[in-house]
């Protein structure tokens, strides 16, 4: 096992991605399209942008390119595909749905990956069983809210509630 923060990089990784857990909550849980949700939903992208930035320049674990810089890369795409549909004006506001779902995905990641900080650190565990097994919880009970939650999103949009640009 590792130590708990091994670098000011280290540090910063985890403010960032604590200013994300906390963000990231906030706009899962709150009213879609309110100037306060688009407000804290965009700090949780520059939160993000932070932590995936930091992510891909620290090697303590190998010492060399690995898994966790792949799913911060991973990551990042999930969250320019996020954005993406709100800043194209001319995409159908049904298809905005796709907005909530990249996001939604990219707060379960966030949160996939501090379970799974947690888990590896118990001792005598294996270490990637165990970062996999947090992951694998996080995203089917993530998954099964989404899903719950899907048909009334998709509503919202059509009936253009959600996303409004001048809220």
């Amino acid at each position: 096992m590792y130590g708990f923060v091994n670098s000011s990089l280290g540090w910063f990784h985890l403010v960032t991605a604590l200013l994300a857990m906390l963000a990231g909550a906030f706009v899962l849980v709150a009213k879609k399209g309110t100037k306060q949700h688009k407000r804290v939903g965009y700090s949780y992208v520059i939160a993000m942008v932070l932590v995936c930035g930091s992510a891909l320049d620290i090697y303590n674990l190998t010492g060399k390119f690995g898994v966790f810089h792949i799913m911060a890369i991973i990551s990042s795409l999930t969250l320019v595909l996020g954005m993406l549909p709100l800043s194209l004006k001319s995409l159908p506001q049904k298809y905005k749905s796709v907005h909530v779902w990249f996001m939604y995905y990219s707060v379960l990641g966030l949160y996939a990956a501090f379970a799974s900080e947690l888990s590896v650190r118990v001792p005598e565990k294996p270490f990637f069983a165990m970062a996999g097994i947090a992951t694998g919880i996080v995203f089917g009970l993530g998954t099964a809210f989404i899903l719950r939650k899907e048909k009334i999103w998709s509503k919202k949009f059509e009936q253009k509630l959600y996303c409004q640009h001048n809220t």
